[in-house]
């Protein structure tokens, strides 16, 4: 009854007028020893996602009131950086805004910059929606994230429409932070990386292995230097183990083909990130985005699963 508790106060408009986090504008969904915290007012973003008390995803931080300090936020309707924010499609330029302090390229989308309205919140269910009005992304479009618990697993499916009367670009990833454990491994059958520059935008595909090899299993912990790139080749099942403790499980949908992997040096948290296209996505041929014709739809999904 929680989270339709906190449903009804959020859709009945008493989070106005304050400062988050606001308690009531979370949506709160159990399933047996499964417990997700959604957190709409933040780009739509997971707040929490535990089993049995142990955190999954590493826990939205207190006061948080950016997506960068959330458990898992959706990327729509890109992924990650485009230079300068500037690109052409069909013979139209496009000049998006910077949306990340002291960042010269737009990043992620809109998604994850906008509060999302909660469109149903029952037991082990929620769907949030995002409706964009064209702007500097000159595209009209509507998001959508459908959320759900069973077995303790739990599914994210992220999908985007063009509700505009022009053919619109998409390329869909999701963002999840997890938890650094000791002695934490990370498993995942990739077959090459996007060497970057100092923007962290990619430069050079290098085939094979480069830095951590993740697809033997690598330690996350003991990197010097941080890594933000993204990885070609992704068969959609990674693995994140560590010595005594459950291996958590994140599983993805064909379209995938690209695992961004973030590992901040001296954090307690990296990112393990699904995506439907590499960054930059417009300056390349077969970098998974796709032309969504008016009223057309794109959909992606994640599982992530422990035990």
């Amino acid at each position: 009854m929680q989270a339709i508790r906190d449903w009804e106060r959020y859709r009945a408009g008493l989070h106005r007028g304050r400062k988050p986090p606001y308690r009531w504008a979370m949506i709160v969904l159990e399933s047996g020893a499964a417990r997700l915290e959604l957190c709409p007012e933040i780009g739509g973003a997971i707040a929490g996602f535990s089993v049995d008390g142990r955190d999954i995803l590493r826990p939205m931080a207190k006061g948080a009131t950016d997506a960068l300090q959330v458990s898992s936020f959706p990327l729509v309707p890109f992924c990650n950086r485009v230079p300068r924010g500037r690109f052409t499609v069909d013979g139209r330029d496009v000049s998006l805004t910077p949306n990340l302090a002291g960042h010269p390229h737009a990043l992620h989308g809109q998604g994850w910059r906008a509060a999302w309205t909660v469109n149903e919140a029952k037991g082990d269910r929620a769907v949030l929606s995002y409706d964009h009005a064209p702007s500097d992304w000159p595209w009209a479009y509507r998001a959508e994230q459908r959320f759900g618990l069973t077995n303790g697993v739990l599914r994210v499916d992220l999908s985007v429409t063009n509700t505009s009367d022009t053919p619109m670009p998409a390329g869909l990833g999701l963002h999840p932070y997890f938890p650094r454990r000791p002695g934490e491994v990370l498993k995942a059958s990739v077959d090459g990386v996007w060497m970057v520059d100092q923007d962290v935008l990619p430069t050079v595909l290098h085939k094979g292995v480069w830095g951590p090899d993740w697809a033997g299993g690598a330690p996350v912990e003991g990197h010097d230097e941080l890594i933000d790139h993204c990885y070609t080749g992704w068969t959609q099942t990674a693995a994140l183990s560590a010595p005594g403790l459950p291996t958590t499980t994140l599983t993805a949908s064909p379209d995938c083909r690209w695992l961004h992997v973030y590992v901040p040096p001296g954090e307690a948290y990296y990112c393990v990130e699904p995506c439907a296209s590499r960054p930059d996505p417009f300056r390349a041929p077969d970098a998974g985005l796709v032309t969504l014709a008016p009223g057309e739809s794109h959909a992606i999904w994640m599982e992530i699963a422990t035990g």
